[in-house]
C-alpha cells in the first residue's frame, strides 16, 4: 500500500515539475540543450516510475518496518541537504555527498556508497559539462574542475 502512495506522490510531484519548467527559456541562446530540457526529462522519468509503482502487483499487507522508515527518511534527509548545497559545494561533490547516505539506505556499505557517489558525481558532470555542454556549478571544486 505504501509503495502507491509513494507513486501517487511521485506522479503529482513529477506533472508538478513539468508544470513548472514547461516556460523555462534562456534569454540568450548559450546551450543546444537550454534550461528545460534537463527538468522536463526528470519530470517524466519520476512521473513514469510513479505510474510504475501505482500500476504494479505488489504484495498485500499494510505499513512497513521500522528500519524501512528510517531509510526512507533518511534518503528524504539526503535529498534536501544536496537541494541545499548544490551551489556551495558543486554539483560533483554535492552529488556524491548525496549518494552515500541513499547507498547505505539501499543496503550498501558506506565504502561502495562513497565510491559509487564519487564515481556518479565525477562521471555525471563531465557527461553534462563535456558531452550535453550544460553548466553545472563546480563549488569547492573549481580550481580542480576549471571553475564556474
Amino acid at each position: 500500500m505504501s509503495d502507491r502512495i509513494l507513486g501517487a506522490a511521485c506522479l503529482l510531484a513529477g506533472a508538478g515539475m513539468a508544470w513548472a519548467a514547461h516556460d523555462y527559456a534562456a534569454p540568450i541562446s548559450y546551450e543546444p540543450v537550454g534550461p528545460r530540457a534537463f527538468p522536463l526529462l526528470l519530470a517524466a522519468l519520476m512521473a513514469l516510475a510513479g505510474g510504475w509503482l501505482i500500476a504494479r502487483p505488489g504484495p498485500q499487507g499494510f505499513g512497513l518496518g521500522r528500519e524501512h522508515y528510517r531509510s526512507i527518511g533518511l534518503a528524504m534527509a539526503a535529498v534536501f541537504a544536496y537541494a541545499a548545497l548544490f551551489e556551495t559545494l558543486g554539483f560533483p561533490l554535492a552529488t556524491a555527498v548525496m549518494a552515500l547516505p541513499i547507498g547505505m539506505a539501499f543496503g550498501g556499505s558506506w565504502k561502495q556508497s562513497l565510491a559509487a557517489g564519487v564515481a556518479m558525481g565525477l562521471a555525471l558532470y563531465l557527461m553534462f559539462d563535456k558531452l550535453l555542454d550544460v553548466v553545472l556549478p563546480t563549488g569547492l571544486l573549481s580550481f580542480v574542475l576549471g571553475g564556474r
